[in-house]
């Protein structure tokens, strides 16, 4: 008997060692290639190699100093961070409520409303280009930001789905017996539990709103370019080695804000446990 455990304790370890390796070698594969820019950034201003042949900040000099690079920086921030608002404000409790709550049709309001996340980006973009136009706000910021807001609430949703389902409903059915009301009870007592994923899940919509650059090349205008749709233009049109700097300042804001998510996300899973 003890000997048919070792031999499956051998096999789990090495299918474990197996697994990992597999994990590891993916992970190379997916972000060696985009760290590369890094270095490469701090190359020349007339080259685009690697290694750099000298090492300079010429490059990100080049990035500050150009209104070109700086005011698609500043419209992606910009609508980065409103729709991390809104979606947020539309978000959290949509989440709340499809979790706690059973209601006639929960699954085809559940499947609409993270239909975003299935169906092609292209086709979503199409649809709010043709939509928007009727409004006739294609072009401008508000309707880069609806188209946004819509695109990346459902992945806020899912991040705040995931802790609502770890919170304790005796809790709230506690607060409700000593006689607060719901939205007390949403404010005073969920909430404070939930920040932890409200907090990734924000940060997640901001990453991929600021990133996104599908929809924003439907529905941009010259005067509300974004950051994404400026660096494929540049890359279609003028390969500039300032491109260099810039992804390589998105590769660290990415790592950044995906690090900063999963240490939020830590503790609030060790808490649950």
């Amino acid at each position: 008997m003890s000997n048919t455990l070792t031999i499956v304790d051998r096999q789990a370890r090495t299918y474990g060692a197996l697994r990992n390796l597999i994990a590891y070698v993916v992970y190379a594969f997916i972000l060696v290639p985009t760290l590369i820019v890094i270095p490469i950034s701090f190359g020349g201003p007339g080259e685009l190699t690697f290694p750099p042949r000298v090492w300079t900040l010429e490059l990100y000099g080049q990035l500050f100093s150009s209104a070109n690079w700086i005011d698609p920086i500043l419209q992606s921030l910009k609508v980065a961070v409103l729709t991390m608002i809104v979606s947020m404000a539309i978000g959290v409790p949509a989440a709340y409520g499809l979790v706690r709550f059973e209601f006639p049709g929960k699954r085809l309001v559940t499947l609409l409303l993270m239909s975003p996340i299935l169906v092609p980006v292209i086709v979503i973009s199409l649809g709010l280009y043709l939509y928007l136009s009727r409004l006739q706000i294609v072009g401008t910021t508000a309707g880069l930001v609806a188209s946004h807001v819509a695109y990346v609430t459902p992945f806020m949703m899912m991040t705040v789905m995931a802790g609502v389902k770890k919170l304790d409903p005796a809790l709230e059915f506690a607060s409700t017996i000593m006689g607060a009301n719901r939205r007390t009870v949403f404010l005073k007592v969920v909430l404070p539990q939930l920040r932890p994923s409200i907090i990734a899940g924000a940060l997640l919509a901001f990453l991929v709103s600021f990133d996104e650059v599908v929809i924003a090349w439907f529905l941009t205008s010259p005067t509300t370019t974004t950051l994404p749709v400026r660096m494929y233009s540049s890359i279609q049109w003028d390969i500039s080695p300032v491109i260099a700097a810039v992804s390589a300042l998105l590769t660290v804001l990415s790592i950044v804000i995906c690090c900063v998510s999963v240490m939020l996300q830590s503790p609030a899973q060790e808490e649950s446990n």
